[in-house]
């Protein structure tokens, strides 16, 4: 199933996916610098790993239509808020909320809403953390505040969630009862293993020098290195301005040396 549109709503559609992949971007890199600031303080990894993806036109066409709304650029933004997704894996339920709490304390992420199915698990068993963020996407003459789902679970969560998924559409959403009985068994099977995990994970932390508890940027970064790390001294702008000027009188030189020979 295509988009059906005119030409006109085509370009625009290429830039607003344009925008959306951009937002995917801006977010990756941010949780790649986060996630080593944790590493460098704690040896520890919260993010096992992270994917992401663009909605496909015939998964955004399926959506509108189940909102009974006409299919245009204008309903793609203002209704469907996971054109843009990121899905972020983790270890522990406690990285969950640590990450979700690093990502809402960005001077420039904006968070619009929250749904904890992890305090509130769906009727079927499915269990994570969804945010929906604007990031600013920066152009070359305009600045656009740019949607994108945040997706974070435990990697038992992701293995139950992406094995439903599967049989969700191999039965195009009716599954038999008993299937989706045994379904709804394994995710209180998965939300029993991930309290172990976790429950291990804290007993393991009692042992730990340096506990994820006390995380202070202080302790990683000095005030002099915050506040010079983004400054040019005096003695190197006066080095780069004398470096100018010798090469300048060097090319000079050579000029008069070639003008000379030349007469």
């Amino acid at each position: 199933m295509e988009l059906p549109m005119l030409y006109n709503e085509t370009e625009e559609l290429k830039r607003a996916l344009m925008l959306y992949d951009s937002a995917l971007k801006e977010i990756n890199t941010k949780l790649e610098i986060l996630n080593n600031e944790f590493k460098l303080a704690h040896q520890y990894n919260p993010i096992e790993h992270i994917t992401s993806r663009l909605k496909t036109p015939k998964s955004i066409a399926k959506k509108l239509q189940r909102y009974e709304r006409d299919i245009t650029v204008e309903n793609i933004i203002k209704y469907i808020n996971d054109v843009a997704g990121i899905r972020i894996i983790c270890s522990f339920t406690s990285d969950i909320y640590r990450i979700a709490d690093l990502i809402s304390k960005q001077s420039d992420i904006k968070v619009l809403k929250i749904k904890d199915y992890i305090a509130n698990p769906k009727p079927n068993g499915y269990t994570s953390y969804h945010m929906i963020v604007t990031i600013p996407v920066f152009l070359s003459d305009m600045t656009i505040d740019t949607k994108v789902e945040i997706q974070i679970r435990t990697i038992a969560m992701d293995f139950w969630a992406s094995l439903e998924h599967k049989i969700h559409y191999k039965f195009e959403g009716n599954a038999p009862d008993h299937i989706r009985n045994e379904l709804k068994e394994c995710a209180e099977l998965v939300t029993y293993l991930d309290q172990r995990m976790l429950s291990i994970n804290e007993e393991v932390q009692r042992y730990n020098s340096n506990p994820l508890d006390d995380f202070n940027r202080d302790v990683i970064y000095s005030s002099e290195v915050v506040e010079s790390i983004g400054n040019i001294s005096e003695d190197d702008k006066d080095e780069k301005d004398n470096k100018k000027k010798k090469r300048k009188k060097k090319k000079s030189g050579k000029n008069r040396m070639l003008l000379g020979f030349g007469a």
